[in-house]
């Protein structure tokens, strides 16, 4: 320790810095540094050997093919019985579009049943029937994508408003009870409410007022089956939105109620562009999935309200094709239905994209 002049002690080392020259100083300093990039250039020189010894290390996470797969083993074990139940329920069906090509007969099978081209499709081109059904399922579609889609994201967001954990579970578990219902069931009891013997034409009748039997207008019946749709399937689409709000920092809504941002200012600028992918995911889903208004639901009241109401494209695939023995006939009009829904989810998807979403993949 040595000490100044007027008493004060000094550090040694701070009188060694004191003590050295500035010029050697900066020379002292260049030197380290031109070490320091050496190390760093060997320590990469190295590190690229090492790569070219072993071509394992250089894949992403260090492991190769084999390793990933034994590594991800559990994981691919529980994928297993689903892809398995894809590949023989929605792959190897597709094996049967052949038989739109043919006048197909099952004593003979596919590969002997006469092959007649195109016929097929030219005569589904030339029938009134086939594009009446066309335009209904459109119709049918456009209803559905207007007011039911829109539903299942304003359930999610008013339950997400719901404090109690309780309460917010006893209304999930009771939005989620229809979608179990099976068709049948579903149709029972809204004739029960809106047949023509049904509680509103009761009510109807006792205050002496003109009844209505919504179950079997033909004018009505694209708003009765819309409603029937979100009655049953609505609270089962909350679930992938729920999903979306809980993925949202909640840390956002706190900077914003502290900057003065009021409920309805916290879910236009947070809550909905945080929902916006998933919205835009499902929305491309339902695109692809536009012509299938529900084969059930139709067949159980097209007698109700006739076929020229409730006639969609797989109640004529059924009829003309399997109740008629044109099996060919009504696989035309299937694999049309496959193909078109193809081309309206990719350019559903190509739509995603334009907007900046992921859509089904990332570009």
């Amino acid at each position: 320790m040595a000490v100044m002049a007027d008493g004060a002690a000094v550090p040694e080392e701070a009188r060694s810095r004191a003590e050295v020259p500035p010029g050697v100083r900066e020379a002292l300093r260049d030197g380290v540094r031109a070490r320091a990039r050496q190390d760093a250039g060997d320590g990469a020189d190295r590190s690229d050997r090492a790569d070219r010894a072993d071509p394992a290390s250089a894949r992403p996470g260090g492991l190769s093919r084999w390793q990933r797969l034994r590594r991800d083993r559990s994981l691919l074990l529980m994928t297993a019985p689903a892809m398995l139940v894809l590949l023989v329920f929605a792959y190897l069906p597709m094996f049967g579009t052949i038989s739109a090509f043919e006048y197909y007969d099952p004593i003979y099978g596919f590969f002997h049943s006469n092959f007649v081209g195109m016929k097929n499709f030219t005569d589904l081109m030339g029938d009134p029937a086939f594009w009446h059904a066309f335009e209904n399922t459109l119709v049918l579609s456009l209803v559905q994508i207007v007011l039911y889609f829109p539903v299942p994201i304003g359930l999610a967001l008013l339950l997400n408003t719901v404090i109690s954990t309780k309460l917010r579970s006893f209304i999930q578990a009771v939005v989620y009870l229809p979608h179990f219902f099976s068709w049948v069931l579903v149709i029972t009891i809204f004739n029960q409410m809106l047949g023509g013997a049904g509680l509103l034409n009761q009510f109807l009748r006792q205050h002496h007022m003109a009844t209505w039997n919504i179950m079997s207008s033909g004018s009505a019946f694209k708003y009765l089956v819309t409603f029937q749709a979100v009655w049953k399937e609505a609270g089962w689409g909350i679930i992938v939105f729920l999903a979306a709000l809980a993925a949202i920092d909640p840390a956002l809504y706190e900077s914003a109620a502290v900057d003065g941002a009021n409920r309805w200012r916290r879910i236009w600028h947070i809550t909905l562009p945080g929902m916006r992918g998933m919205i835009v995911l499902m929305l491309v889903l339902r695109l692809g999935n536009a012509l299938n208004v529900g084969f059930e639901q139709m067949l159980i009241q097209r007698q109700a309200v006739g076929a020229q109401h409730a006639e969609v494209l797989d109640t004529f695939a059924y009829f003309y094709g399997i109740g008629n023995g044109n099996f060919g006939y009504g696989a035309a009009a299937g694999l049309f239905k496959g193909v078109i829904s193809l081309i309206l989810i990719f350019a559903a998807n190509k739509m995603a994209h334009k907007l900046g979403e992921d859509g089904l993949y990332r570009k």
